[in-house]
């Protein structure tokens, strides 16, 4: 019997996933919860093989419990849902050592096998994710742009991403400059999209 914990920020759709795993006479819900902050202690207490685990959990993201399930119990392996699934999603789910990677819109039975694949530690992904995930360009961005992009992406103006990060506004500006320039884009919001889409951020 293979036991799996269910972290999913939506109730119905976490519901879902327990009674698709559920049918499967081989397969255990053993905890089933909706937010982020909630997993680790959870799979510390239940000691699952698998968590599936939605990327949209408020307090801490899928893709920051999948990094703390591996450092702090990496014998439970991790399959993302994503809802809007894309090539860098799946890179940064790798980066983060998730096994699983699979569309919410998943069939009952891909999603059983991929999770019992994923406790066997064996890999779980869409193929055609796969393969655009290869095809990605590298990160061309410095870890200064890195830093200077993801406090665009939230909404901070230059003189505010200056104050954080110890750098005057006309730095700030060049750093953005250059980014857009990388990645091609029209403008600040652009370059978010750009390299979220490329799981850069």
């Amino acid at each position: 019997m293979i036991g799996i914990l269910v972290a999913e920020q939506l109730p119905l759709v976490r519901r879902g996933l327990v009674a698709s795993l559920e049918c499967e006479a081989d397969l255990k819900v053993v905890a089933d919860l909706g937010r982020g902050e909630e997993v680790v202690p959870a799979v510390l207490r239940h000691e699952p093989e698998a968590a599936v685990i939605g990327l949209d959990l408020p307090g801490v993201d899928g893709f920051a419990v999948a990094l703390r399930l591996h450092e702090e119990a990496p014998r439970c392996r991790v399959l993302l849902l994503s809802g809007n699934p894309t090539p860098g999603q799946v890179r940064r789910a790798f980066s983060v050592h998730a096994l699983g990677f699979m569309s919410l819109d998943v069939g009952p039975d891909q999603l059983a096998d991929g999770v019992r694949r994923v406790a066997a530690g064996r890999r779980a992904v869409d193929a055609e994710l796969a393969l655009a995930a290869l095809e990605l360009v590298e990160n061309p961005l410095t870890r200064r742009e890195l830093d200077v992009l993801r406090l665009a992406a939230q909404g901070a103006r230059s003189g505010e991403i200056a104050d954080q990060l110890f750098l005057s506004v006309g730095t700030v500006r060049n750093h953005l400059s250059r980014i857009m320039c990388k990645t091609h884009a029209r403008n600040r919001l652009d370059a978010v999209r750009i390299a979220g889409d490329s799981g850069w951020l």
